[in-house]
């Protein structure tokens, strides 16, 4: 549980989810503000990595700016769940992969440099279990910054509005390729990465601030693994919502406290005609029930379907994969 971390590493995983120092030696600013030297604070990093505590220290990419994206679902038989799981975990723009409550149990998002080889992506796994999979493509984010406070402070986490893709270079994808991979948890870490991309400091420091303002980069600081540090029960909970009161019900949710992600995605009609996606992180199956029930008596989301589709196991989770194995090696 949270309560049993220790309270400098509680500060570390609650209070640099966000607005990483963006400095030649940004521990040094995380190392000041909780009273430790820049080493006391790397290696504390380091820890909560090893136990499983954070997944990086880095940046979350905009899906579908710097590469192609979507959520796919599969209804697998419980019997096959390991042996299907594992191939769709085989495939390395698979991201995130979670076995869910529902017929559509195995759920997943896949990455790519582009939407051909994300097509290339799904058709394999397809292919090879024999078993349906539905492309769930993102058509609307309202919020897609999962950062909060693990301290059960329910306030909601920044929004931005469209980003601005005329920022965006060619250049940039090896850069977003290693902000949502993580940075070196080294006392220059954008020195190191200078050096991984063949750049210089200043110039890795002066594009990730360029991205980010330019919201393609839509977050930079620790990357929470939320089960493990306490919010265990979770569930994506899918809405019916009809198209003329989407924008309403999404803005609604978004800011919901409680809710961490809402997002409209692409239905497959006659098959899954769910529309609207929000994920609430809780501490108990009954607490995330309770935010379920406060938000679907909003007026906006007044007699709108909708299903909770509780975890059940995380079979992979890491940072998203906008370059290929050739290219990495180029």
């Amino acid at each position: 549980m949270i309560s049993r971390i220790d309270p400098i590493d509680r500060s570390l995983l609650d209070d640099f989810q966000r607005d990483f120092p963006l400095v030649a030696r940004p521990f040094v600013e995380l190392a000041r503000q909780v009273g430790l030297s820049e080493d006391e604070v790397l290696e504390r990093l380091r820890a909560l990595q090893v136990a499983g505590r954070i997944a990086r220290v880095g940046g979350t990419v905009r899906p579908n700016t710097a590469g192609a994206s979507t959520l796919a679902a599969m209804a697998v038989p419980e019997e096959r769940m390991v042996e299907v799981a594992a191939r769709v975990g085989r495939e390395l723009g698979v991201n995130h992969s979670y076995q869910r409550e529902n017929d559509w149990n195995l759920w997943f998002v896949a990455t790519a440099p582009d939407v051909t080889r994300l097509e290339t992506c799904l058709d394999g796994i397809q292919s090879d279990t024999g078993l349906e999979v539905l492309d769930l493509r993102l058509r609307r984010p309202f919020n897609i910054d999962l950062g909060f406070r693990l301290t059960g402070d329910r306030r909601t986490t920044p929004r931005r509005g469209e980003p601005d893709l005329t920022v965006l270079r060619e250049s940039d994808r090896p850069l977003l390729h290693a902000m949502s991979q993580g940075l070196a948890l080294v006392s220059r870490p954008f020195a190191a990465l200078a050096d991984q991309l063949g750049w210089h400091e200043d110039d890795v420091i002066a594009r990730v601030q360029a991205l980010l303002t330019a919201g393609i980069l839509t977050r930079i600081g620790v990357i929470v693994r939320h089960r493990s540090v306490g919010w265990s029960s979770n569930a994506m909970v899918v809405w019916k919502v009809p198209q003329d009161r989407m924008i309403a019900a999404g803005e609604a949710l978004a800011n919901h406290p409680g809710v961490t992600l809402c997002y409209e995605r692409a239905t497959v009609p006659g098959v899954w005609d769910y529309s609207l996606y929000s994920m609430i992180h809780a501490r108990s199956r009954s607490e995330a029930l309770e935010i379920l029930a406060s938000a679907s008596e909003m007026p906006e989301l007044a007699g709108i379907t909708r299903e909770p589709l509780f975890s059940v196991r995380c079979f992979k989770q890491t940072g998203a994969m906008l370059q290929s194995r050739q290219e990495r090696a180029a």
